[in-house]
């Protein structure tokens, strides 16, 4: 590996969510757009309470998430039959391909989730998914 001493360090300072695909809030972090990257991107993600986002999937692409708060299941799998619950803490990874629909548990609490993808485009391989 060479050193590149010509590159910067970038620093993201998100002012206002988007909404995604999934239809959930996001305050973009690091992508292509914001950091110039070639292979990731990471996000904050707001599942507001009782919410759920669309099901999808990613297409070509790893998900690994941070719950930083709240408690959400997530259902997965060919119709969304699986489920296992999260908690904050937890680091969950969900493999490319895998239909997935997250719902936070709470009705009275949003939950909030660092998102990290191999993608640095983290919205154009995104596929709903109708099970």
């Amino acid at each position: 590996m060479s050193l590149d001493l010509n590159k910067k360090v970038v620093t993201v300072r998100p002012g206002q969510t988007i909404a995604t695909k999934q239809n959930l809030p996001y305050y973009v972090g690091i992508s292509t757009e914001t950091a110039g990257t070639v292979g990731l991107s990471m996000n904050l993600v707001v599942i507001p309470p009782g919410a759920s986002p669309k099901a999808h999937y990613h297409k070509d692409f790893e998900t690994a998430i941070y719950l930083l708060k709240g408690r959400v299941e997530t259902r997965f799998g060919e119709n969304l039959k699986e489920s296992i619950i999260n908690e904050e803490g937890d680091f969950i990874f969900i493999p490319q391909g895998v239909p997935h629909k997250p719902v936070n548990l709470s009705d009275s609490e949003s939950a909030l989730a660092i998102v990290s993808r191999n993608d640095p485009n983290e919205h154009e391989n995104v596929v709903p998914y109708e099970p």
